[in-house]
């Protein structure tokens, strides 16, 4: 299965801010829409993304104050990315290595989306199940 599937799953819609709006902004964005992750958008150019996680680091290397902090001083600036035709098992692989949440997917330059490791372990569960049952198909018609 490729990264391409995973995405037919999803809202087309990306999530983004810049990366001179206020962290609170960012978090507030991230609670409304329910999401772990924004992606740090310049002229319609990725520039970075903040997770969850970051503004958790940012906390803490900055002494639990990030009130008037700007996402670019927490947002990851080179983030771990993948390609649409990578397979979903390399994202799972590159993700677990990385310890990360989220991975951006490109076609080419192009920003797709998103996904989340919640999406990769979703659609490992989905193939394992379908070769389970092709499995007991087969199993089941076993020739004597």
């Amino acid at each position: 299965m490729q990264i391409r599937e995973i995405l037919t799953l999803k809202p087309a819609t990306i999530h983004s801010i810049a990366p001179t709006d206020a962290v609170s902004i960012a978090l507030g964005k991230m609670v409304e829409l329910g999401v772990g992750s924004l992606v740090v958008m310049r002229n319609e150019e990725m520039v970075g993304l903040l997770t969850e996680r970051d503004v958790v680091h940012g906390l803490v290397r900055q002494g639990c104050d990030l009130k008037d902090a700007q996402v670019s001083t927490i947002m990851v600036t080179e983030p771990v990315v993948a390609n649409a035709e990578d397979s979903v098992d390399y994202a799972r692989d590159v993700m677990t290595k990385s310890h990360i949440g989220h991975l951006p997917i490109f076609d080419g330059n192009r920003l797709l989306g998103i996904i989340s490791f919640h999406d990769v372990a979703r659609a490992c569960l989905k193939e394992a199940n379908f070769e389970n049952s092709l499995l007991k198909r087969y199993i089941k018609h076993w020739p004597e």
